[in-house]
């Protein structure tokens, strides 16, 4: 079990992604997103398998939930800076965690 003062030290944050990119060397296939997590956290990387579900298209603008302070991954010749988080189906079908309105960027979740 988790103690609260464990969860408590994950930082869970609301960001916009603003740019994705195919990620061609990743070994399951992978998009890179750039997120914006506001003023306080700035932006950050992260690579994430939800080619599935996801266009390119339907993802610049969204609001995503990620984690923002586990220390960085590198990933082939690309540094993730933050973990995106989703629900995980059958055949890793990823659906994204977000918020159900328009938030600012950078809210904590807890």
């Amino acid at each position: 079990m988790l103690t609260w003062e464990e969860f408590e030290k994950v930082e869970m944050r609301v960001g916009t992604i603003i740019e994705v990119n195919d990620f061609p060397e990743a070994r399951k296939s992978a998009y890179q997103l750039t997120i914006d997590f506001g003023a306080e956290i700035g932006v950050r990387k992260s690579s994430a398998q939800i080619t599935k579900r996801y266009t390119k298209d339907e993802l610049v603008n969204r609001q995503i939930v990620a984690v923002v302070n586990f220390p960085k991954k590198q990933i082939g010749k690309f540094m993730s800076e933050c973990l995106v988080l989703g629900s995980v189906g059958a055949d890793n079908d990823i659906v994204l965690l977000a918020p159900d309105v328009k938030v600012e960027n950078g809210l904590r979740i807890g």
